[in-house]
C-alpha cells in the first residue's frame, strides 16, 4: 500500500491512546527494516526533536529521562514513546552505519530553551563572530520561550516586537551564507557529536549530514524555527479568524519542515500527527482550512501518502480546556449509527486496514460521503468531525477498542 512513498503520514483519532501509539512503533519498525525508512517525525517542536535525536545518535543520557524532558506536558509523555525511543536507540547501537533519526516538525511547544538559542549563537560565533553582539541583542528578551501559554498572555504589541526581532535575527544568519560554507569544515564537525547540546555546538542530526554549506542550511533552519514560532504566537486567541490563520500557517510550516528534512537528508519519513494534520482535508475546515497533508501533497505529489485511524469505542487523553487544562483520561462508548465508525465496525474483522484507493465501487461511494467521525485533539468534549474518508486518506486503519496511553514513569 505504501509503495514508493518517501513520507508516510500516520494519523491518530485521539491524542493519547495506547493502541495508536504502539501501532506507530510497530509500523515504523517494519518500515525501517523492510522499506528503508530512517526518520520518525512527530507533531512536536523542532527543538525538542533535535534533543531526542541527539540522544539517539550519541547514546548519551537515558531514554526515559529524555522522553520526560523533551515531551513534558504533551500527550506523548507516555511509556509507549519511551518504548519507541528505546527501540530506536537500540537499533542505532546495532546499525552504526545506518542510524534512524527523530525529528520534530512543529513550532511552539515544548519550549525553546537556552541550549537551542545557543546552537544559533554558536554558529554565528564560529563563522562571523563580529555579528554575535547584534544577534544576542536581537534575541535579548526572547530567550528562552519556556512557557507558550504564558507567552500568549504578553501584550500583542510586545509579541509582535519579539517576532520582528526574531525575523531580523534570521536575516542576519542568511546574510552570512558564504562564510558558513567556508568555515564549517575548519571548525570541526566532530566536536558537535562529542559535546551534544552544550552552548555553541551543533546537534547530532546537523553533524550527521553537514559538510561545507550544510552548516549554514542547518543554522538557517534553526533560526527560522524561532522566527516561525514567534510569528505563530502573535495570534489573537480571542479572534477566531486570527486562530484559523495561525493554524494554517502552522500546518504549512510543519509540511515545509518535513520536506526540508527529507530533501536535505534523503531519508524516508514516517510522520506522526493527529488525523487532521496528516489528512488531505480536515474534519474541522474552519479551524484547519488547509492541512499539513494537503501542503505535503502540493510539495511532494505522489511521494506523500496519508494513513488515517478510526475507532469504535474506548479511552484516550485530552483536556477539558485546551490552553489551561491538564491531560486526563476520557472514555466514549459505541458511536451513533450515522457515523463512519458505526459502519466500519460492522466489518467481520475486529481490527483491519483498508487501501481506500482500491475499494470496490460501492464501498468507494460510501467512503466518499461526509459523515460524523470522532476526531479528538487537545480538548474534550468536542463535536464530531465531518469527514469523507476517501477525501482525507489513502489508507485507513480501524480499531474496535482503544485504551488510554500510560504516563511515563519517573
Amino acid at each position: 500500500m505504501i509503495g514508493k512513498a518517501k513520507v508516510v503520514g500516520l494519523g491518530e483519532a485521539t491524542h493519547g491512546s495506547h493502541e495508536f501509539f504502539t501501532m506507530k512503533e510497530r509500523l515504523f519498525r517494519h518500515l525501517v527494516e523492510e522499506k528503508g525508512f530512517t526518520t520518525f517525525a512527530l507533531e512536536l517542536s523542532w527543538s525538542a526533536g533535535l534533543e531526542i535525536d541527539e540522544y539517539l545518535q550519541t547514546g548519551k543520557g537515558d531514554a526515559r529521562r529524555i522522553t520526560k524532558r523533551a515531551l513534558t506536558n504533551s500527550p506523548w509523555d507516555r511509556e509507549e514513546f519511551v518504548s519507541l525511543i528505546t527501540w530506536m536507540r537500540d537499533y542505532n547501537r546495532r546499525h552504526p552505519h545506518r542510524t534512524v533519526h527523530f525529528m520534530g516538525d512543529d513550532i511552539g511547544a515544548p519550549s525553546i530553551n537556552d541550549a537551542f538559542f545557543a546552537r544559533v549563537a554558536g554558529y554565528v560565533q564560529r563563522t562571523h563572530p563580529e555579528s554575535l553582539p547584534r544577534l544576542n541583542e536581537l534575541y535579548a528578551g526572547l530567550r528562552p520561550i519556556d512557557d507558550v501559554y504564558a507567552y500568549l498572555r504578553k501584550p500583542m504589541a510586545e509579541r509582535q516586537r519579539l517576532a520582528d526581532k526574531a525575523q531580523q535575527a534570521l536575516k542576519l544568519i542568511t546574510s552570512h551564507k558564504d562564510s558558513g560554507a567556508r568555515t564549517w569544515a575548519e571548525t570541526g564537525a566532530k566536536a558537535g557529536i562529542e559535546t551534544g547540546a552544550e552552548a555553541g555546538t551543533a546537534s547530532a542530526a546537523e553533524v550527521g549530514t553537514a559538510s561545507g554549506g550544510d552548516a549554514y542550511a542547518w543554522a538557517v533552519q534553526n533560526a527560522q524555527f524561532i522566527a516561525q514560532t514567534t510569528k505563530f504566537l502573535t495570534m489573537d486567541i480571542n479572534d477566531p479568524a486570527s486562530v484559523t490563520a495561525a493554524q494554517r500557517f502552522r500546518d504549512e510550516v510543519m509540511a515545509r519542515n518535513v520536506t526540508w528534512w527529507q530533501r536535505r537528508t534523503g531519508h524516508k519519513i514516517l510522520l506522526s500527527a493527529q488525523n487532521d494534520h496528516v489528512g488531505y482535508a480536515a474534519g474541522d475546515p474552519e479551524l484547519y482550512p488547509k492541512t499539513q497533508g494537503s501542503f505535503l501533497r502540493d510539495l511532494m505529489g505522489g511521494d506523500y501518502l496519508p494513513i488515517g485511524f478510526t475507532f469504535y469505542q474506548g479511552s484516550f487523553l485530552s483536556k477539558d480546556a485546551a490552553l489551561t487544562g491538564d491531560w486526563k483520561e476520557f472514555t466514549v462508548g459505541a458511536p451513533k449509527p450515522a457515523t463512519n465508525e458505526y459502519v466500519l465496525d460492522k466489518v467481520r474483522h475486529r481490527n483491519f486496514y483498508l487501501d481506500v484507493r482500491h475499494a470496490p465501487p460501492a464501498a468507494r461511494t460510501w467512503l466518499n460521503t461526509t459523515r460524523p467521525t470522532r476526531n479528538i485533539g487537545t480538548e474534550f468534549p468536542h463535536p464530531d468531525a465531518r469527514i469523507a474518508i476517501a477525501r482525507s486518506f489513502d489508507v485507513l486503519i480501524h480499531l474496535h477498542k482503544i485504551t488510554a496511553a500510560t504516563k511515563t514513569k519517573p
